[in-house]
């Protein structure tokens, strides 16, 4: 049985929710949320993400203790993403391409099919607007994420190093 969840394009309302989502699931990898790179998208997705035309979606369950609260709900994952050429300027360009970000799901829900249902739905979106390349990157400590990836089929181009974190690049054909 797979578990209700609804997804919808990001509201104002929920701001407060994406942050605390954002801190959880960055903490149950064991990483420091405050150490993560560029996550000031977070506290501007209506400029960072559907001003540069790319999309950020939210996904709300019945609310619980465990959940950071929403105006409908309780917030269970949550990822968007951005023409490449607008994304991190310190990470790969890759014309005609599209990137994911912030693909997080509330460390209670995890295993449960939200982060998959999540990327299918952005994958539809990018190749709705006529990306025919979707990027993703993630820390090399975050095994479940880098595993998760391949698991979709998106293949791994690249490896960096920024501050601490060895990430690994991934992309893949829509």
């Amino acid at each position: 049985m797979i578990d209700p969840i609804q997804f919808r394009s990001y509201d104002d309302r929920d701001a407060d929710a994406v942050w605390r989502l954002h801190e959880r699931a960055i903490r149950a990898t064991g990483n420091d949320p405050s150490d993560i790179p560029g996550t000031s998208d977070l506290k501007n997705i209506e400029t960072r993400y559907f001003d540069t035309g790319g999309a950020f979606l939210v996904g709300v369950v019945p609310a619980d203790d465990e959940l950071p609260e929403t105006f409908d709900g309780g917030l269970a994952a949550m990822g968007g993403f951005l023409p490449n050429e607008v994304g991190h300027a310190d990470e790969r360009t890759v014309p005609g391409a599209a990137e994911l970000h912030r693909m997080r799901v509330a460390p209670s829900r995890q295993r449960r099919g939200y982060g998959r249902r999540l990327l299918h739905r952005l994958e539809q979106q990018v190749a709705e607007r006529g990306y025919e390349r979707l990027l993703a990157t993630t820390s090399q400590s975050q095994a479940a994420a880098v595993a998760f990836y391949r698991d979709e089929g998106y293949q791994e181009v690249d490896r960096s190093t920024q501050g601490e974190y060895e990430l690994v690049h991934f992309e893949k054909r829509l």
